[in-house]
């Protein structure tokens, strides 16, 4: 049965400029400087530069002219405008002549009128920039079109090297690779066959490349390397004793190869030194090296720390005179195309102003919100000793500066400060705390300094178990389970004491 009812509620909503915004408050500056030049390409009423005072004040004069006709409009409309004005008279000579297919072209037609988008405009995008370049499978198909192949052979062994995946290695079965080739190039081919073409691309640079596995990957590069007695002796290792290698069982290994600690210690070296993903050994093949780009600058002077914003992070924006210009002219016409040339004009207008103020007010919560991060670990800081760290959360920082803990998560996401001692990533500032015995409040990355710096000063012939890593930060002062250790070592990408283990 249906029913009829009244009810009241309370609902508190985001505006589409407040999603945009928080979208952009957690932007880090490269990406900032991206979402800058797409607007500056999709808005032409917003320029690069300084807008100084007097145009400020043209462009308020314009939007206030723009009001003031569109009132004058409804008046009109009402028929309260006097009967002794026409419109004709009010429009002078020159602009009669002006047409208005010259502002309005059609290559001025918004997007959304020329495009189809089934994505939400809430909806976040995520697109990884591709960076051209040489590859290593660009590099194996000029050196095999150097071997003598006929034009069958050199198709299956093209399809061999576009089956590697991105560390050189070759994971999928021949048997698999002969019927996809039968299937797709309708090329009839065996096991032998691939074996056989295999092998000629394994002699390709760089060394190791097309291997099937890591100890296949590591014989493929000894074989290469002039036969000496350490290289023969790394070939038997990695053939026949590849458990006790990755173990670390160096007395096995010793007593087998009949050599003494020295020689083993020279052999092993030997091994470490080979390359395990040789498709990362071309240059190009994932493009430059990424580069840092702090988005917060702390220098000290006269023991003071100073906070700036990377000057890339607040670019000089400003709306286009010929817009404003436009806007005011448009205004004054009563045709139906002027009308429609204002709507899109002050649309993209108020579109670039609300960009510029969304910019300025994202530059003042990252300052503000930083600031509060370096008052809050100030001596740290100062001199750089991860032992001054205080315990840190997204709640400690959200009350001092008043703002939601989302806030302050999106400030902290993907952001980069450059101290005097480095650059470090926003996000690793905050930590939990732990307890001392003496009551005392720690962060955890002070902990994590301490075990490091006792694994870095270890004895690598004995390096120190968890267990005993528990014991030592015990008697600092520090009462840490054994478990907690091992998720702290584990942190820091620090492997078990046996994995450290060195001749």
């Amino acid at each position: 049965m249906l029913k009829q009812s009244l009810s009241h509620k309370m609902l508190q909503k985001l505006s589409p400029q407040q999603i945009q915004l928080m979208k952009m408050l957690q932007l880090p500056t490269i990406a900032m400087e991206q979402r800058i030049k797409e607007e500056l390409e999709a808005n032409p009423a917003l320029e690069e530069g300084r807008e100084d005072d007097e145009d400020e004040v043209t462009a308020e004069q314009e939007e206030t002219d723009v009001t003031e006709d569109q009132d004058k409009e409804e008046k009109e409309d009402d028929g309260s405008l006097d009967e002794g004005e026409s419109d004709e008279e009010k429009i002078p000579a020159e602009e009669k002549e002006v047409d208005i297919d010259e502002y309005f072209e059609e290559d001025e037609i918004p997007d959304y009128k020329l495009e189809i988008n089934n994505s939400s405009p809430d909806e976040e995008r995520r697109e990884i920039p591709i960076i051209a370049g040489t590859g290593f499978q660009d590099l194996l198909l000029s050196q095999l079109g150097m071997q003598e192949l006929d034009e069958r052979k050199h198709a299956i062994a093209e399809y061999l090297i576009g089956n590697l995946d991105d560390d050189g290695y070759l994971r999928r079965d021949l048997s698999a690779i002969a019927d996809d080739i039968a299937f797709s190039q309708n090329i009839a081919t065996t096991e032998k066959e691939l074996l056989q073409l295999l092998h000629i691309i394994q002699q390709f640079d760089p060394p190791g490349i097309g291997a099937r596995d890591l100890q296949e990957c590591l014989l493929l590069q000894l074989k290469r390397k002039p036969a000496t007695f350490v290289n023969e002796q790394a070939v038997r290792i990695v053939r026949d004793m590849m458990e006790e290698f990755s173990r670390k069982h160096y007395d096995k290994m010793a007593k087998k190869l009949d050599v003494d600690d020295e020689m083993l210690k020279e052999i092993i070296q030997e091994i470490i030194h080979l390359n395990p993903r040789p498709g990362d050994s071309v240059v190009d093949s994932k493009g430059a090296v990424i580069q840092i780009t702090p988005d917060f600058i702390i220098n000290v002077t006269d023991d003071k720390l100073e906070l700036s914003l990377n000057s890339r992070n607040a670019p000089d924006l400003k709306i286009s005179k010929e817009y404003s210009r436009m806007m005011g002219d448009y205004a004054r016409r009563k045709d139906k195309t002027s009308k429609e040339a204002l709507s899109f004009v002050k649309q993209k207008v108020e579109t670039a102003r609300w960009f510029i103020d969304a910019i300025r007010q994202r530059q003042e919560t990252l300052l503000f919100t930083m600031n509060a991060i370096m008052e809050y670990q100030y001596e740290y800081f100062l001199e750089g000793d991860e032992t001054k760290l205080k315990p840190m959360i997204l709640k400690d920082i959200a009350d001092r500066v008043g703002m939601d803990i989302s806030t302050i998560s999106r400030v902290a996401n993907s952001k980069y400060v450059q101290t005097e001692f480095g650059t470090f990533l926003l996000k690793t500032f905050f930590s939990e705390s732990l307890s001392t015995e003496s009551g005392e409040e720690v962060s955890s990355r002070e902990v994590k300094k301490i075990l490091s710096d006792c694994i870095s000063a270890e004895n690598k012939k004995k390096p120190l178990t968890d267990d005993k890593l528990c014991s030592i930060l015990k008697e600092k002062g520090y009462t840490i389970a054994r478990r907690t250790v091992a998720k702290y070592r584990e942190q820091l990408e620090l492997p078990v004491a046996r994995m450290r283990k060195e001749l």
